[in-house]
């Protein structure tokens, strides 16, 4: 396993992230005129991304600027379409299915857009009118979609994105064996992207305890079997997530370890260090609050 530090690899990722994300920002600008061809372009380039240059690609997408009411939904499809893709490929997805989930995840919540943008940003508990407005935006996606003539494992994903396992999900409260699986993988990568993304509503939680809030599966909401892809392709402490060492120092995961995901690589100023149970391992995540990543862990 190669942990060597790489600062053209680390800019070349933030490049094509920062890329990814105004390509997604003017998708969503004006979507009477999706581009079907072009989307699946910019999903099959990332998926290259994905297969050659995975690991920095995550590291890197800690550093864009932090998400605003502006660019809320852009940044939020980018980062689910990371994760789904992500979680995709370590199920053994061929790539042209791992194409059709990242479209999928890349526009599950374009129906959001034709909500009034107060509905969906608003910071204060929903009233009831409010609510069956969000609840509706899957439906609004599907329809979108299927106008746009998008395959229609493509439109149903979006369609389902929030139905649960239990049946409590939104519109059609499917159960587990009805749901289908883009639709179960998107739910995964979508809750986890809320759970540890910044929103100016609400603090960012370390990626770990989002990480483990999903592993909690309460209710039982989730596939498992996708929540466990989930842990074994970003590990209990996800690369990027700011920890606090056994030896009193503070450091950043920067690459994760396949035999043990409790004890990944951690980066500790410009060295590196294996985590391990008989070494020094992590004490706790922290959060960005809590750390000075801009002068400790700056960008390369």
């Amino acid at each position: 396993m190669n942990n060597n530090l790489s600062g053209d690899k680390i800019q070349e990722a933030q490049n094509f992230y920062a890329s990814f994300l105004k390509f997604t920002q003017a998708v969503f600008s004006d979507i009477s005129v999706l581009n079907i061809n072009s989307i699946a372009k910019e999903i099959m380039a990332l998926r290259s991304e994905i297969q050659n240059n995975r690991r920095f690609l995550l590291y890197a997408r800690n550093f864009i600027e932090p998400v605003n009411d502006e660019n809320y939904l852009a940044s939020h499809a980018v980062r689910t379409t990371v994760i789904a893709m992500i979680i995709g490929k370590h199920l053994n997805i061929p790539p042209f299915r791992l194409l059709e989930l990242g479209m999928a995840a890349f526009l599950h919540d374009i129906g959001m857009l034709n909500l009034p943008p107060q509905t969906y940003l608003n910071k204060l508990e929903l009233k009831d009118p409010e609510k069956k407005l969000i609840f509706s935006h899957p439906i609004h996606s599907y329809n979108l979609l299927k106008s746009f003539n998008c395959p229609p494992s493509v439109s149903i994903a979006a369609l389902e994105h929030h139905e649960r396992e239990n049946g409590c999900g939104y519109p059609r409260k499917l159960t587990g064996e009805k749901i289908s699986l883009f639709g179960k993988i998107i739910a995964v990568a979508c809750s986890y992207e809320a759970l540890s993304a910044k929103r100016s509503y609400k603090k960012m939680k370390d990626q770990h305890s989002g990480m483990v809030e999903l592993l909690k599966n309460e209710g039982n909401q989730y596939d498992i079997t996708i929540v466990k892809a989930l842990v074994s392709a970003l590990s209990i402490y996800p690369i990027g997530t700011f920890v606090l060492l056994s030896n009193g120092k503070r450091g950043r995961v920067f690459n994760i370890n396949p035999e043990n995901q409790h004890y990944p690589v951690v980066q500790v100023e410009e060295s590196i260090v294996r985590t391990s149970d008989h070494g020094i391992r992590i004490t706790s995540p922290l959060t960005c609050e809590e750390i000075d990543y801009k002068d400790n862990f700056g960008a390369a």
